[in-house]
């Protein structure tokens, strides 16, 4: 039971991921967009009284970014630690978030993390960091969503404890909208059941799918005072798709469920 944020388990992912902190092992987070990754390492790091630390991985993102790098300031040259090493150093909770989109060179300092080592190596300052146990690495990704070119190598997933995040069934989707938004159950339920008809969908234009992100956008607001139609439009058709036949299709949906 997470006790410290809001957060609803759907398996057994808590129990997973609080037996690889305790030995010391990295973690891997697999799921969707919107399915409750970032909410679920709050939740961990709450839950383990731990600070949290959380990098969204991007495309120009450089170990030189993670670890850190000298700068000029007031005349004088200065060294600032990147997020990981102050991670290290804290003994922080580090999330890599949409790690695959980093280029490749920061495999170089998370492989002596993700294994036996648990070290760091920051080589500008001649500098070798050995992780407290309190310190965890996790990362996370979005399998369907990258491509052949952006995925983990091998290597990497082999010194990471998985943990795979789908949509919560149905009835767990209805608690979250009820506890985050406190909209009334009956749209709670018409909500998620629009969100399951729009998983469903399958049609090139609609690359993903109808996030509990989504439904809880849409359902706060509702509880301001927007029509439910005209919500699910803006939070969840206009966001979700440009193509004019998936958008047409979202709408026909939207209609159905929130008329």
């Amino acid at each position: 039971m997470i006790r410290n944020t809001a957060y609803i388990a759907s398996g057994s992912e808590c129990d997973i991921f609080l037996s690889a902190a305790r030995g010391r092992l990295p973690v891997l987070l697999k799921g969707p967009t919107g399915c409750g990754k970032t909410r679920f390492v709050q939740a961990m790091a709450a839950e383990l009284r731990r600070p949290l630390i959380t990098v969204a991985c991007h495309e120009d993102l450089t170990a030189g970014d993670l670890v850190g790098r000298f700068l000029l300031r007031g005349g004088e040259t200065v060294w600032e630690d990147g997020p990981l090493t102050r991670a290290v150093r804290s003994g922080a909770i580090c999330y890599l978030d949409e790690v695959v989109e980093a280029r490749a060179d920061t495999t170089v300092v998370i492989h002596p993390l993700a294994d036996h080592r648990r070290e760091l190596n920051i080589e500008r300052l001649g500098e070798q960091l050995l992780a407290p146990a309190e310190f965890m690495l996790v990362m996370s990704y979005n399998p369907g969503y990258q491509s052949v070119l952006k995925d983990l190598k091998p290597s990497t997933r082999q010194r990471m404890v998985s943990i795979e995040l789908s949509f919560p069934s149905a009835d767990v989707e209805e608690r979250i909208l009820l506890q985050e938004t406190g909209i009334d159950a009956e749209m709670a339920r018409r909500l998620v059941r629009l969100g399951q008809a729009i998983r469903q969908l399958q049609h090139e234009g609609l690359p993903e799918a109808a996030s509990t992100r989504t439904l809880v956008s849409t359902a706060l607001l509702i509880k301001d005072g927007l029509l439910p139609q005209l919500a699910a439009e803006a939070a969840i058709t206009g966001p979700l798709t440009d193509d004019p036949v998936a958008a047409r299709h979202l709408l026909e949906m939207v209609k159905i469920y929130m008329a």
